[in-house]
């Protein structure tokens, strides 16, 4: 008789009990897809702000490298005397005071995009600075080696900006 009472006991819990983990599976899913929306919501509403700021420090990185290509800075920076080593110092200075104009642009960068741009201003430095140890007596012959050095190369600036531009088409 006992265990035709369990029996019985357990033929009205059965249902009960199945009931109440199928509703407590759906009630677990429908809190995790209600986490992972609010989740969703929240990062794409955060990415609506923050796109604009990183485009720019994007912008900011491509017209500093642009600005320390070779060609574009013995243009740029004409030396003041005839001087050669006054007019390498001038360029490397010229380099750094652009850098870190722009170093507050790192915390929008992505780390790699960073050292690739850390990356090319020391080489363009050390591009420099292997010129300056050439024959050249004056600033203005320095300045032809610098830019008869680069002629034939990939200068670091493009190399950095081609990393940059493709880094951005990966935002979209």
């Amino acid at each position: 008789m006992t265990t035709e009472i369990i029996l019985q006991m357990f033929a009205y819990l059965l249902p009960s009990v199945v009931t109440g983990m199928v509703a407590f599976y759906f009630f677990k899913m429908h809190t995790k897809n209600e986490e992972g929306r609010r989740r969703f919501l929240l990062h794409k509403d955060s990415q609506k702000n923050t796109i604009p700021t990183r485009l720019q420090a994007y912008e900011r990185m491509a017209l500093f490298l642009e600005r320390i290509s070779i060609p574009s800075l013995v243009v740029r920076v004409a030396p003041v005397g005839n001087d050669k080593n006054a007019y390498e110092t001038l360029l490397i200075k010229n380099i750094e005071k652009e850098f870190d104009h722009n170093l507050s642009q790192q915390i929008y960068l992505s780390d790699e995009s960073w050292n690739i741009i850390k990356t090319a201003k020391s080489a363009t430095i050390q591009t420099i600075r292997k010129a300056a140890m050439s024959e050249a007596d004056s600033a203005d012959k320095l300045r032809e080696d610098i830019l008869n050095d680069t002629m034939d190369k990939a200068s670091p600036s493009a190399t950095a900006l081609s990393y940059i531009k493709k880094e951005i088409s990966e935002l979209w």
